[in-house]
């Protein structure tokens, strides 16, 4: 049950009153109370606070309905402290007042205080009983508090006051039952209760309660129940099963929600355009999320992150990098989630310009910690910051976030190392690696993948041979492939291929084509035919369907001069319908990233790219040079 209901079953109760009491308030005050549920509904705070002084000045606030209404007032316009005020300020309160400062301070998120008022008004008010708008407000409390007690013995009350069968009241039980993965008596209260009073918030509440804990058969036999009664879906129930398909990853069903969407007209609601933007994205429909954003007369910053996350996922960078243009321009501030999705896309197009961009914006508005702003931000996102500084090439921006850290985890020390690694700087990532053990955080996996990867760049062997011995004597970390296949690729860079070799036949592990391929892009740097062809069998054998293997083998065959088996092996490829995916390249210019794949021909300036290219191999090939030919 979220704020909205809470809010709503306030004002069920708040017109209640009005109906009781509207035969003994005076006229007068009749304009003012509407005055201030139309400053509530739209949460204008000064109009509001411009009544509350004119109802002062007509002494009017000694009627229990004036109170009911102002402390409403300041809760909707979260000033939770002057509906306080108002409150303390009363005398004789009646359930109504009660009910309004209990539901003021848990819409607010104060849900202690709301649970502690409920206790005064049971201990100070003897004559008072909670109704069926005091109760949901308190265990609404009680399941941000995760009181399971306190809410087994609300319900004893409810029994008691005779409410069991109050479709709020239920609603509010079922709830928390399902957080709390009660699941026996959340269906039994859902059972007990007759057809009639299901309303469509109750059917949302299992449908939604089911889903979110997990079980998502329950919540679809749920939703289909519903259905069978005759109950129309609302907007809620929508966004709760695209929830559940969306964790599926069931296109088709979702597909079929989106047509009742169209043609209930929900496609006016944002978080339902929101949550099939999400389903599409989860199912790898980009191009139909695409289109309901596209679709979308209003978009929230929601609806950006989901767009711009997808495009991401989905390997699209220079997309994720465009909508995030988009975004700016359309005047919607990127807030953290949608800045940790960027920054990634700048890793992978090493957009040093605009991860910079970026990292100057979260400074400003405090998104990370700065010496001028003086923000903490979390480690995750100083380790996003840093690790594109690393992948874009700009280790001395990377090492002065890393420096400025105030928390740092494993993470935070994988990335520095992995950077000074792939950048060929070895002493220094043995050094970083060193100074995390003085600091006593564990190494894990991955710290080893990179420190040994860094030995392999730099050629340390004789480190990397020494830390891969003392891994899981020294740290307990277990050596898995990946470590065995940079040892491998370590002595291969080196020329040692027969200590290489020895090793990729005695790994305790099953057989992997990774170390197959880093052994054979050895052999052909030292130009070991023999050795390469054991290589090439066993890749082959291992992983057919891989194109990078067939490459590897097919430029070696090619450097030693044997074309027949070149010839062979794209036969072979063609056959088994593996295809070499388009190399791919990027320029980053101040008007944004520029993509090249092989032989593209859709870049604007393509012609005169092409040009200048063909003058300047016609110049190098003047003086010498000669092409590396590609041979698959």
């Amino acid at each position: 049950m979220n704020k909205l209901i809470i809010q709503k079953r306030f004002h069920l109760f708040h017109n209640f009153s009005t109906f009781t009491e509207q035969t003994r308030i005076p006229n007068e005050l009749r304009s003012f109370i509407s005055s201030l549920q139309e400053c509530s509904l739209h949460k204008n705070l000064s109009k509001g606070k411009a009544v509350h002084c004119n109802m002062l000045k007509n002494e009017l606030l000694k009627y229990p309905f004036s109170v009911t209404g102002l402390i409403n007032l300041y809760s909707k316009c979260n000033r939770p402290n002057d509906a306080f005020s108002i409150f303390n300020g009363t005398q004789d309160r009646n359930l109504f007042i009660w009910n309004a400062i209990i539901s003021g301070f848990v819409g607010n998120g104060l849900s202690r205080d709301g649970f502690e008022l409920y206790r005064r008004m049971r201990h100070e008010e003897d004559a008072l009983f909670p109704d069926k708008f005091t109760f949901p407000c308190v265990i609404k409390a009680c399941c941000d508090l995760a009181e399971v007690m306190e809410v087994r013995k609300i319900h004893a009350e409810v029994f008691k006051v005779g409410l069991d069968g109050d479709a709020f009241v239920t609603s509010a039980l079922i709830n928390f039952y399902l957080k709390f993965n009660f699941m026996v008596e959340a269906q039994h209260l859902f059972e007990q209760l007759p057809e009639w009073e299901k309303d469509v918030v109750l059917w949302n509440s299992m449908i939604n309660g089911y889903a979110q804990i997990g079980l998502y058969d329950e919540a679809l036999n749920v939703f289909s129940r519903m259905l069978e009664e005759g109950v129309t879906p609302s907007n809620f129930s929508v966004t709760g099963i695209l929830s559940v398909f969306t964790v599926k990853e069931d296109l088709t069903n979702g597909r079929l929600i989106h047509g009742f969407v169209k043609k209930s007209g929900y496609e006016s609601y944002v978080v339902v355009c929101n949550s099939l933007i999400d389903m599409y994205g989860k199912c790898k429909s980009v191009d139909s999320a695409d289109q309901i954003f596209e679709e979308m007369s209003e978009r929230d910053i929601f609806s950006w992150n989901s767009i711009i996350s997808i495009h991401e996922q989905a390997s699209d960078y220079a997309g994720t990098m465009r909508r995030f243009g988009w975004m700016r321009d359309a005047g919607v501030l990127p807030d953290i989630v949608t800045v940790t999705i960027a920054l990634p896309a700048c890793s992978h197009l090493a957009a040093l310009m605009r991860g910079r961009e970026i990292h100057g914006y979260m400074i400003v508005n405090g998104m990370t910690r700065d010496g001028y702003t003086g923000a903490v931000s979390d480690v995750h996102v100083e380790n996003a910051v840093m690790d594109m500084y690393v992948k874009c090439g700009s280790l001395q921006d990377a090492q002065s976030v890393f420096d400025n850290m105030r928390e740092r985890d494993v993470a935070s020390w994988n990335i520095m190392i992995m950077g000074y690694g792939m950048h060929g700087y070895g002493n220094e990532a043995l050094a970083m690696f060193s100074h995390m053990c003085e600091t006593q955080v564990r190494p894990d996996e991955v710290t080893f993948v990179t420190i040994l990867s860094a030995c392999s760049h730099a050629g340390l062997v004789c480190h990397g041979r020494e830390i891969l011995a003392k891994m899981e004597l020294d740290y307990g970390v277990v050596p898995t492939i990946e470590h065995y296949a940079c040892v491998v690729d370590m002595l291969g860079r080196a020329g040692h291929l027969n200590e290489a070799y020895e090793l990729a036949l005695r790994i305790p592990i099953d057989n992997s084509p990774v170390v197959w391929r880093s052994f054979l892009a050895a052999c052909r740097l030292h130009g070991n035919a023999a050795l390469a062809e054991t290589a090439a069998e066993k890749i082959v054998e291992l992983d057919p369907g891989h194109s990078g293997s067939y490459v590897l083998i097919s430029n070696l065959y090619g450097s030693i001069g044997r074309y027949e088996a070149v010839s062979d092996l794209r036969q072979t490829m063609r056959v088994e319908n593996v295809k070499k995916t388009p190399g791919c390249s990027w320029v980053e210019l101040k008007t944004g990233v520029h993509i090249f794949a092989t032989r593209d021909h859709t870049h604007p300036a393509s012609d005169h790219i092409y040009s200048e290219l063909d003058a300047l191999l016609g110049n190098l090939c003047a003086y010498g040079y000669v092409p590396d030919v590609i041979y698959a």
